[in-house]
Parts: structure tokens; sequence; C-alpha cells
């Protein structure tokens, strides 16, 4: 019997038919029949909001930690030890707390995430052009015909970047490879924390057999209870019906699912692949109606958002608005501006125009604000030969964010954010968690009462 290709993750000598690694005695063989011979992977940072936190701050380090914020809040990311409690992802907070009590809540700090995963993006460049982007922390990567490049095989090579990524960014990675996306993105979740999962070709069929359908991507709980419907609980039943069978009852999307249930998918790793859209939102610890108190935090999420653009090279040219009423019914309005922005001055003056046409009275949850239709910031925000007052706007916020960048970002504050929650004397945090908003240069807007607006469509 021919001896399976193994090397050892911590040191990357190979490790011949040894439990351990001969060399470093580490336990973290990698063994497969086709080990050498695949090269798409699926990355997926390991917990990475609180192993960024984790890091930066040694006291948590061996305390649950849960990323999210405010009693009526959600679980943004857990570590795994308040995971093993059974904290999990867009949980609301106060079960993730009655679960594990006592959990150690961080806010999150999107701009410091967008830079660890900025430099973990790099690494990935690093091996192959073909990276797919998912999320600032997860991304497809092809490294078909990297093997003469780099002087190893492309297990070999992942194998090192997630060495590297662990011990020089302070991070810790799991990696999938496989034939195809869709098996390295399963693969992906087998081994973590620090995994390193295969799954080969010869094996994908039977691997794929016991499994639900709801392990299929783009299979979520209507179209699973669907399935179970018409007898497909598990991945074998869709393996036993052909492709024509499946066509007939479901469409396009029998051919998918006959396709995927078997482990074929040919979709290639797209580096073109685009973000959409960037938005953020917070749920408040009690309901509001108050204009202002909107208003104002319309602000300091608009401040954010803009920040985030600038930093990920970003402008968009749809404003939109989401609210949440108290009986939970979602409320999004949306405008289509002339030209793409990424400046906070604009995109709240329109967002503002929005809230006041929604603020009637209704009491709200959860306000959020974002932007879409993408395009390159050289596009953005060209000078106003009419509105020259608009122009000077958008040169002045551009040199605040100089300032605070050097300064700190309470260096200059708009007027609107001086008698903000928590700010200078101001009311008490009505947020889910009380922040204080970043600042910005320009005129003041002391309303108390929403702007004139049309009447709200019904």
């Amino acid at each position: 019997m021919a001896r399976l290709p193994a090397f050892c993750r911590d040191c990357l000598h190979d490790a011949g038919e040894a439990p351990r690694c001969p060399h470093c005695g580490s336990p973290r063989v990698l063994r497969h029949a086709e080990l050498d011979a695949l090269h798409i992977a699926h990355i997926d940072c390991d917990a990475f909001y609180a192993a960024v936190e984790k890091r930066d701050d040694p006291a948590l380090r061996d305390v649950p930690v849960i990323i999210g914020g405010g009693k009526r809040g959600v679980v943004s990311t857990a570590c795994y030890l308040a995971r093993v409690k059974g904290v999990r992802s867009a949980m609301p907070m106060f079960k993730a707390l009655a679960l594990c009590p006592e959990a150690v809540v961080v806010k999150p700090n999107m701009a410091k995430y967008v830079s660890v995963g900025r430099q973990i993006r790099e690494r990935f460049l690093r091996l192959t052009p073909l990276v797919e982007p998912l999320s600032i922390d997860e991304a497809f990567l092809d490294l078909a015909g990297t093997q003469r490049l780099h002087g190893e095989s492309p297990a070999r090579a992942l194998a090192r970047l997630a060495r590297g990524v662990e011990s020089e960014i302070g991070v810790t990675l799991s990696v999938g490879l496989a034939p195809n996306k869709f098996l390295a993105k399963i693969a992906s979740d087998l081994d973590k924390p620090r995994g390193f999962a295969v799954i080969g070709r010869a094996e994908a069929v039977g691997f794929l057999a016991p499994r639900d359908v709801g392990t299929i991507w783009g299979v979520g709980k209507a179209t699973q209870e669907r399935l179970a419907r018409e007898g497909f609980r598990l991945i074998a039943d869709l393996q036993a019906a052909d492709e024509t069978t499946l066509m007939r009852r479901f469409g396009n999307e029998g051919l998918r699912l006959a396709r995927l249930a078997r482990g074929i998918d040919e979709r290639p790793v797209n580096p073109e692949r685009e973000t959409k859209s960037v938005s953020t939102e917070t749920t408040f610890d009690t309901d509001i109606a108050d204009f202002r108190a909107l208003e104002q935090e319309l602000y300091r999420l608009t401040r954010k958002l803009s920040d985030r653009l600038k930093a990920a090279g970003l402008a968009g040219r749809t404003v939109t608005l989401k609210l949440k009423t108290s009986d939970f019914r979602l409320v999004t309005r949306a405008r289509s501006l002339e030209d793409p922005t990424r400046l906070a001055h604009r995109i709240f003056d329109h967002a503002r125009e929005l809230l006041a046409r929604e603020s009637d009275g209704r009491r709200f949850r959860l306000i959020g604000v974002g932007v879409s239709e993408l395009a390159d910031p050289a596009l953005a925000d060209p000078d106003d030969l009419i509105d020259t007052l608009a122009t000077k706007r958008g040169r002045a916020e551009l040199a605040t964010d100089a300032l605070r960048a050097r300064f700190g970002k309470e260096i200059i504050d708009r007027g609107i954010a001086l008698d903000a929650p928590g700010r200078r004397g101001g009311k008490q945090p009505h947020r889910n968690r009380p922040d204080e908003p970043d600042g910005e240069e320009g005129a003041p807007i002391s309303s108390r009462t929403p702007p004139p607006a049309a009447p709200r469509r019904k």
C-alpha cells in the first residue's frame, strides 16, 4: 500500500507514517491521499473579532469574550470559551449573557478589524492573485500553478501561511482544502479552531451522504423544510435521485442541488468579486420616537460609515436608511445621488431627510445607514461650480479627517454632537452601548424637530 503524503503543520517537515512529527513531536500531522493534488482553499479566521480583542488585551486571553453590546443588541461573534456555553453569532445579547454570565462584553471596533483583515488579505495575495474575499476575515484561494513559484505544494504553502499569520499577526486561521469551493468551505469548518481539513474528490460523495441537506450552500431553513416535505432530508436522498427528477421538481435549483450533492461545483475562484454595499446600524436599549435622539444616532453612524468607506477606498451612489419599529417591522428608504460620495456630511444630509419622512411619532428599536452602488472614490464628490459651499464643506471634512487621525476623533466636532448622549453633560446614553460619537467639522444642526418633508407614502 502506497504511503500517504503527510507533513507537520508546525514545522512543515515530512511526517512519513508516524502519528507525531518525527522532527518536532507535534501531533498536528496532515495526511491525505490527495494532499499534493488539491489547490482550492477556503480560509476562515477563528472567532475573528474576539481573537483580535484577546490579542490586544492580555487580560481577556483566558476569559469568555462576546463582541456585541446592549441588552437588546445581538452577538457579532464570540470566542470559543463562550461558544462552549452555547453563545452564537446573531443571538440576542440577553440570551447570550444568560448562557454565559461571566463573559466580558466588548463593543465592536470595526476600523481595527478591517485593518487586521487587510494585513491577512495581503498574506493571501502573496500566495496567489486568485483570492475571492467573502468578508474581512474569510476568502477562497486558488493556488493552481503556484507550486513552481513557491517551491512547495499548495497544502504546504497554506500551512506556512497559517503559521505565519498566527505568529506575526496574532490571529489563528482554519483552512479547508478541496477540489472545489463547495467542499473547501465545508472542510474549513471541520477542525476549528487552528484547523486544516482536507476533502478529496474520491471521498466527496461518501463524505456528504449522511449529512442533512442544510449542509449544502444556499439551502436555508425554508428550503430545507420544503425539501423535507418532498422526502429529501439527507444529502444521500438527493444523491439517490437523478438530475432530471430534481429539475422537474425544483427547476434550475434542482440541477444545482443534484450536482452539489455529488460534490460537483464548477464555480471558479473570482478575484473580481466586489462588495455590494457598506452599512452600519445599532439597536437601542429602549425604543425611541424623539427625532433629535434619532438624528444624533444617525449622525454617529454616518460618521462611522464614512470612515469605513474612506479606509476601504470606496464611495457609494445610493444612500439607504434602515429603521425597525417597536413591533419589529423593518422600514428601509433609499435615495440615489447624481454622483457617488464618501463624505459623512453628504450621506448624513440625505439620510436625515429620509429619517424626517419616517419620524411621525412611531417608536424605533433600531436605526442603520448604508451606501450601495459602490464606485471608485476618484469619481466621488466632484467640485460643485454652482454650490461652492458644498465644495468647501467637502474639503473641510477631508482636512478634519487628517486632524482626527493625528489628534483623536474628538479634536473637532459638528454641532449636532455637542449635546449627544454621553457628551458634555448631554442626556444619558440611549444606544445599546455608551459610545462617544465621532466628530466632523461643519455647520451645527440645532433644530430639535424634523425639517419639513413631503408626506410619507403609505
